[in-house]
């Protein structure tokens, strides 16, 4: 069983940074894929990024590549999403996730088992 908090989220102007973080509990953390997905008003939950278990794998949505940065602790039971050059359109509730011990880098949401409540991003043009 793993849970996670996200924190980090507030308010913005365009081209400002944030850090989000996924603090989670659990002893096996540090084996959990995780990920982190966004959904704004009126649409539907995507993708963000994600990281394999050892750090050493990491994936991003085309529209946050190279803006977006994931990396976690593991002694810190902690992972991180740095945001840069943020856009209006980056506005969203950021929910990070944890899929399955040892488990694949997914862009999948259903693949993800367990989830945090989220935090708010907005960004202001």
């Amino acid at each position: 069983q793993v849970q996670l908090v996200e924190s980090g989220g507030g308010s913005v102007q365009a081209g400002d940074s944030l850090r989000l973080s996924c603090a989670a509990s659990g002893r096996t953390f540090s084996t959990y894929t995780i990920g982190w997905f966004r959904q704004a008003p009126g649409k539907e939950r995507e993708f963000v990024s994600t990281i394999n278990w050892s750090g050493g794998s990491t994936r991003y949505a085309d529209s946050v590549k190279g803006r977006f940065t994931i990396f976690r602790d593991n002694a810190k039971n902690t992972v991180y999403l740095q945001m840069s050059s943020l856009k209006s359109e980056d506005t969203a509730v950021y929910y990070c996730a944890a899929s399955r011990p040892f488990g694949p880098s997914t862009t999948t949401a259903a693949q993800y088992n367990y989830w945090g409540q989220g935090t708010q991003v907005t960004v202001s043009s």
